[in-house]
């Protein structure tokens, strides 16, 4: 680090920062978080500038105060990552924010690596909609090519009806239906000297489009952690990526497909925080500051359940033996990430059980 060389900075100020955060705490890092909310979920743990984004006072305030800036969501406006990078280093690079701020561009960069997805098209008006249905076939997913995520801003399209009911105009993307068996997703970590490590791949349930549940290690063969980790490789060096991201998948049951990236840290690798030897959160950070990986070994079979809505009474998870619960702090809403447990478990048997007293509470 240069600069402020005890200080991490962090455009976004929600549940991820806050995780950062507190993973940065253990090893002698402060934070400062860029959000233009007031109270966010990261204020309780680490300093807050509040302003706008694209504020070229708060954004050099943030480069006065800190000796790196990273970010925790992927929508991050690139002139202000190319302000700060001006001054600061910031991990990711912007090349990766723009490469997955695009489903298109995310998809062609996938495919380029040789890195296989579900048949896709490029959609900007009705014409080009009805020419993609005709070449992609039916049902096929319409998704905006920005700003979507957990479900927004997509549409299952299954039949003509459908077709006429969703919006008529550009920046969208067909994607052909692929037949899966399950989610699944690898969490990979670089650092700046190169180094990289992957988790073992965890199991994704959504209800809809919103990440429900997570368990890892998932029951999968060598060949198919081998495969993710390789994609995952080839994905990292091409973008020359620091810090830890994410590459969800679908299992066709002979192969992956990528569906799509994450530039950060990531939901569905939450259950590293008591589950693996270092954390997503603790990963990234190390890797932004220059410092050796962690291990990402898993300590043992874990399950990570969203809580969705609202928080359960803190009493009745504490009563679960290997029951671990966070809080995130924000305002219930429907369908809202308001907080997450981790239950760990010696045995599978054994998570089982537990898994089956948490499902009660939540």
């Amino acid at each position: 680090m240069s600069g402020p060389a005890t200080t991490l900075g962090i455009l976004g100020g929600g549940q991820l920062a806050r995780m950062l955060a507190l993973a940065a705490h253990p090893l002698g890092l402060r934070t400062v978080v860029l959000e233009p909310k007031a109270n966010c979920p990261a204020s309780a743990m680490a300093e807050q500038i509040t302003a706008d984004y694209e504020d070229p006072a708060a954004l050099d305030e943030l480069a006065a105060r800190c000796g790196v800036v990273t970010y925790e969501f992927e929508n991050v406006p690139v002139p202000a990552v190319e302000r700060l990078v001006a001054t600061r280093p910031v991990h990711p690079p912007a090349e990766a924010l723009r490469v997955s701020s695009d489903r298109r561009v995310e998809k062609e960069t996938l495919n380029l690596l040789g890195i296989p997805t579900a048949p896709f098209r490029a959609v900007d008006d009705r014409a080009g909609l009805e020419a993609a249905v005709a070449e992609l076939g039916l049902p096929a997913l319409l998704k905006t090519r920005r700003l979507g995520y957990d479900g927004k801003g997509q549409w299952m399209i299954r039949d003509g009806a459908d077709i006429d009911a969703v919006p008529a105009r550009g920046g969208l993307i067909l994607e052909g239906f692929v037949p899966f068996e399950r989610e699944l997703s690898v969490v990979a970590v670089r650092g700046a000297d190169g180094s990289f490590a992957t988790y073992p791949l965890a199991e994704n349930t959504h209800r809809q489009g919103v990440l429900l549940a997570s368990r890892a290690p998932a029951t999968i063969s060598a060949e198919h952690q081998a495969l993710a980790e390789d994609y995952a490789r080839k994905l990292a060096e091409h973008l020359q990526y620091v810090g830890v991201f994410a590459i969800e998948l679908f299992d066709t049951g002979e192969t992956l497909l990528a569906n799509e990236m994450a530039p950060r840290v990531h939901n569905s690798g939450h259950w590293t925080i008591e589950g693996a030897e270092t954390s997503q959160f603790e990963n990234h950070v190390r890797a932004v500051a220059g410092l050796p990986l962690g291990s990402t070994a898993a300590r043992g079979p874990t399950l990570m359940r969203n809580c969705l809505s609202t928080m359960p009474a803190p009493a009745e998870i504490a009563a679960i033996p290997g029951a671990h619960l966070h809080d995130y702090v924000k305002e219930a809403r429907p369908g809202r990430k308001v907080g997450h447990v981790t239950l760990t478990a010696p045995d599978e048997a054994t998570l089982e059980q537990r898994a089956a007293l948490l499902a009660r509470v939540l």
